[in-house]
């Protein structure tokens, strides 16, 4: 396989973003979102994937946190489905049971060309630090369409919000490290019947 990287960058009048991806790295995370705990998930996803991000963002802060946190999900799910390719020789599908003390999160993930989002947590929280829980639905949203994904995330168990979050991005990470590794047994061959993705 080809290097898997891509930089992708968006700008509108609400956010100016800049993201790059390596799917074969050794999980570093270089970034600066000004959504301080955003920061901290994204560093589970890099850590749990394997994958160095380096993701810049500026946003309109001052309202909320809305545009930055969905346009951030854009901007990767975007890098993600350059950094791919044309997706011959991966596992394609992907999956983690992640515990975090009394929190316990389930994520699956398909590569599957089609964009859906199918997401069961009930926050116990509405906010964690200053992060409404609401936005990581717009979060995933962005990244599935964009990605061009399946995704489904369940919170099985949790009480503490901070623990049904970091679930979830842990998981995430753990599955796409799974769905984007080169599979042996496939070389060279798309992981579909139809013949493509």
């Amino acid at each position: 396989m080809s290097e898997r990287i891509a930089t992708v960058s968006r700008d509108t009048q609400e956010t100016r973003i800049r993201v790059s991806v390596n799917l074969d790295g050794s999980g570093k995370l270089n970034c600066e979102t000004g959504v301080p705990f955003l920061d901290h998930m994204l560093d589970q996803v890099a850590r749990h994937g394997l994958i160095d991000l380096d993701i810049h963002a500026e946003g309109d802060l001052h309202i909320d946190d809305h545009h930055t946190v969905e346009d951030l999900g854009i901007t990767l799910g975007q890098a993600f489905d350059q950094a791919i390719g044309n997706k011959r020789g991966i596992y394609r599908y992907g999956h983690a049971y992640v515990p975090l003390d009394e929190a316990l999160s389930r994520v699956v993930v398909d590569f599957s060309g089609r964009p859906g989002l199918f997401m069961d947590v009930a926050f116990t929280r509405a906010v964690i630090g200053r992060l409404d829980t609401q936005l990581f639905q717009e979060f995933f949203q962005g990244f599935v369409n964009h990605a061009r994904v399946t995704l489904h995330i369940d919170n099985l168990k949790g009480e503490n919000a901070h623990h049904q979050a970091e679930t979830i991005f842990k998981a995430f990470g753990r599955a796409l490290r799974m769905a984007v590794a080169p599979d042996p047994r496939m070389v060279g061959q798309m992981p579909s019947t139809k013949g493509s993705l």
